[in-house]
């Protein structure tokens, strides 16, 4: 039971890097297509082009909850926990807390968010699919805290 837990823990925190590389090198890269949408002003729509890498993200995790049940739920099925898991944390973080496309919590002022979401306004600052930056969802780098609160 404990080795399940870890199973799905260790996934979600690889998941961040797993993140990182696909959102600098597939997102900014190949699939920028379907990623540039999300780097434009929004205009009354509620979605994006962006939106299908929910699908592309639960397709995998899907299929690894699904191949890991059997008479007792093996490894994969706790790999396809934790990226749901992240999956979960990505949505709440980037489109509810971020992007408040959801006007769930607004006025939010942990550290912590504030420099999550500065990283994530000098990501978007580039409207383009060279030259960005702060590639990560929730491992905020340092020297967004150290701008904002002079650490």
């Amino acid at each position: 039971m404990i080795i399940n837990i870890f199973i799905s823990l260790f996934t979600v925190i690889l998941m961040e890097g797993i993140t990182w590389l696909t959102h600098k090198y597939v997102m900014h890269g190949f699939l920028w297509y379907l990623h540039e949408d999300h780097h434009q002003p929004r205009y009354n729509s509620v979605f994006e082009k962006n939106d299908l890498f929910f699908i592309i993200f639960a397709v995998p995790s899907i299929a690894l909850m699904y191949l890991g049940m059997g008479e007792n739920f093996n490894y994969l099925f706790f790999i396809g926990i934790g990226i749901l898991v992240y999956g979960i944390c990505y949505f709440i973080v980037h489109d509810v807390i971020i992007h408040q496309r959801f006007k769930w919590f607004k006025n939010i002022k942990w550290k912590y968010i504030q420099a999550l979401r500065k990283g994530h306004r000098m990501h978007h600052k580039s409207l383009i699919k060279e030259g960005g930056e702060s590639f990560g969802m929730l491992i905020v780098p340092w020297r967004y805290f150290k701008e904002k609160y002079k650490f």
